[in-house]
């Protein structure tokens, strides 16, 4: 009967010790002393959204998910694009890069979708591995799709892309040696060191909670 007690308490314990550490998960920012300027990416999965109250929130930035592949769209992102401007909220959008697709395509596919909006922050292309493409091209093969998608985005936006950069994406193929556009790298609560060159961007929490959102979404700042 004691040990029962005793492992009904240990389990207590881990129970709250879980809830608080999530409980701060949510509420981290890097400091504002630090990084002044802060915000956000979404997409459809992040839930009902109160843009008015994000806005109250100290965001000062959105990047809204668009495109994915060759031919995938966000369901909700000519919402969150609109919506975003309505609050005053600057905002750019993100393409997720398909290893599965070329570069042609899913840069033609970016400019279908995103308006022209010579305010719009500049578009973001999200590398990172996913689990329904299994492709590993050659890193010469990569690099020349990726340049080709980045070129169409950039003639369709007027702007040079960002290029959001996992570790491991990283590591495999050296995005940030080889092309030379602003790094958005990606590191929960301690700063990324993986890159070849300064990153300008820093996701630095993807539990974020704000208030306005209905899930956690990731919380990224802009290096001073």
């Amino acid at each position: 009967m004691k040990s029962l007690r005793i492992l009904g308490g240990l389990a207590l314990a881990i129970a709250v010790l879980s809830a608080t550490g999530w409980g701060y998960a949510g509420g981290w920012t890097p400091p504002r002393a630090d990084y002044a300027v802060q915000g956000i990416d979404i997409s459809a999965e992040s839930g009902a959204i109160d843009w008015a109250m994000v806005r109250a929130r100290d965001v000062d930035f959105a990047y809204l998910r668009a495109t994915i592949g060759a031919d995938g769209r966000d369901p909700r992102f000519a919402e969150h694009w609109a919506a975003a401007a309505d609050a005053g909220i600057r905002h750019g959008a993100i393409h997720v890069y398909s290893l599965c697709a070329t570069g042609g395509a899913q840069g033609g596919a970016f400019a279908a979708a995103v308006p022209r909006d010579p305010s719009a922050l500049p578009a973001a292309i999200d590398l990172d591995f996913h689990a329904d493409c299994p492709a590993r091209p050659a890193r010469d093969v990569l690099l020349e799709n990726l340049r080709e998608a980045a070129a169409l985005i950039e003639t369709h936006s007027g702007k040079p892309v960002v290029l959001r950069v996992s570790a491991d994406f990283e590591q495999r193929y050296g995005i940030s040696e080889a092309i030379p556009r602003s790094i958005w790298a990606a590191r929960d609560f301690m700063k990324p060191d993986y890159t070849a060159r300064p990153w300008r961007m820093w996701q630095s929490n993807r539990f974020r909670r704000v208030d306005g959102i209905e899930r956690a979404i990731n919380w990224s700042v802009v290096a001073p």
